[in-house]
């Protein structure tokens, strides 16, 4: 037994409004002509080779949805670039829509949130994080006329979109896994693992080297890092010497 991660990037068609003007519109809810939707979904399991991709051109709305949730369903845990505000809500509106119950409960690893937390990058956006990481960056395209094309049916800009979704998800695990030992909220991977003996909280290595103490106002715990992602972790038991207990004082 093993956690299953999943890989997930959804593109979104823009809404249809009408409006006065090109600048600080405030739009009525009587003026949207056809709200956003989901226009197609690219994911895949970690450290499988299988890539999936769905989208409304070539599997209809509902079976596009349907597969969505099937798939989310089956993951302990979903990584994605800014999908705890954008991919996951916009997922369940559409299974909210198509009468389908929550999915089961999944752990979120959003690694946009890891690179603002954790960096002061000149840019969080995932092409250029990838390419600060010496990955190959996002595929070019003729920007938001892609999107009105593929609204059009055009083959030939669905043929791209699918190219460019399929390769935003390969850069989100290329990128998920040289930040693994930066990510906090990251689940406990030996919380799915039968194996009975210490391994990495983030990757699941069992090559973890002492590395001294980590002290709280009270107790001490033995510290370890990783030596297959680098993840700094510590133990559980107090490792606490007698004469330090016997202190008994803290600051207040």
């Amino acid at each position: 037994m093993s956690i299953k991660i999943l890989h997930i990037d959804i593109e979104t068609a823009p809404h249809k409004v009408y409006a006065w003007g090109l600048w600080k519109q405030d739009i009525h809810i009587d003026n949207i002509v056809e709200p956003g939707y989901t226009m197609c979904f690219a994911a895949k399991w970690h450290k499988e080779p299988g890539m999936i991709f769905k989208s409304v051109y070539h599997d209809g709305e509902e079976a596009m949805i349907k597969t969505a949730h099937e798939l989310i369903e089956e993951a302990d845990a979903v990584v994605h670039y800014n999908g705890s505000r954008f991919d996951m809500p916009v997922l369940n509106q559409e299974f909210l829509q198509y009468g389908y119950q929550p999915p089961s409960p999944v752990k979120q690893i959003d690694l946009l949130q890891t690179a603002r937390k954790q960096f002061k990058l000149p840019s969080n956006k995932l092409d250029y994080v990838a390419r600060f990481l010496g990955i190959e960056g996002k595929i070019k395209h003729k920007g938001m006329q892609l999107w009105l094309d593929c609204m059009d049916d055009d083959d030939a800009s669905w043929n791209i979109m699918k190219r460019y979704n399929i390769q935003d998800v390969r850069l989100l695990e290329k990128v998920y896994v040289q930040l693994m030992p930066w990510i906090k909220n990251h689940p406990n991977v030996a919380m799915y693992s039968d194996k009975n003996r210490p391994q990495c909280v983030n990757c699941g290595s069992h090559k973890l080297q002492r590395r001294g103490y980590e002290r709280t106002k009270t107790q001490m715990y033995q510290r370890y890092q990783c030596l297959g992602c680098g993840k700094w972790q510590r133990g559980r038991t107090n490792d606490t010497p007698a004469d330090k207990k016997e202190n008994g004082l803290v600051s207040i």
